[in-house]
């Protein structure tokens, strides 16, 4: 499951694992911070194990706590610690704090277990211009009727004889689309007002727009 997981995001595994981990870290110095809660059961080794077999560290061991903020389950006369939460080494360096809050319960006996990474902002890339034909130069009348003369030459230019309907649309299409480009010219930069070049003047006087 790990392996699937791309290098450059951030895997972080928890939940009830069922072990008790302790609060020393012989044996696995590089996944266990050193700051558990009390001792360590066969389960708690598999834990380790597994971490330390997926090169990730245990973040509840990372930060020095009270014993309140490092008990997470509760049963009675019963305290120990079997939430863990995990991330790869190399994501250790973002996480900033684990808190047990202790006044809330997630779910029945187990107390809240929290979290708190630091990301750095990723710079956002402005959508990069791609020009269109400038279609709405048809309805002058002098460009419209120059677009019909010439994309007219154009077809009748053409040759249709045995071409299949989807071939006959493609080229008809190639036509119009060339011949537009050719007369209107292309859009040099993006629109003022996106998605308004059609607006006619009512429209434009309504809204009190002076093109």
């Amino acid at each position: 499951m790990v392996s699937c997981i791309p290098q450059n995001e951030i895997a972080v595994f928890a939940g009830d694992m069922n072990g008790h981990i302790g609060s020393s870290n012989v044996g696995y110095d590089g996944t266990h911070g050193g700051f558990g809660y009390g001792s360590r059961n066969t389960d708690g080794s598999r834990i380790l194990e597994f971490a330390d077999g997926l090169n990730l560290v245990i973040c509840n061991t990372l930060f020095t706590k009270q014993e309140a903020k490092l008990i997470i389950y509760v049963a009675g006369p019963v305290k120990s610690t079997v939430d863990y939460i995990m991330v790869r080494q190399g994501d250790k360096a973002k996480v900033r704090n684990v808190n047990v809050i202790s006044s809330e319960e997630c779910v029945p006996e187990h107390k809240l277990l929290v979290m708190e990474m630091w990301f750095k902002a990723t710079k956002s890339w402005r959508k990069k211009f791609e020009p269109r034909v400038r279609v709405w130069k048809l309805k002058e009348e002098k460009t419209c009727e120059e677009y019909r003369c010439i994309a007219g030459d154009k077809v009748e230019e053409a040759k249709w004889k045995g071409l299949g309907v989807n071939d006959h649309w493609q080229q008809m299409k190639g036509i119009m689309m060339e011949t537009a480009q050719d007369i209107c010219g292309m859009t040099k930069g993006p629109p003022r007002h996106k998605e308004t070049w059609w607006w006619n003047e009512e429209v434009l006087k309504q809204l009190g727009i002076r093109r």
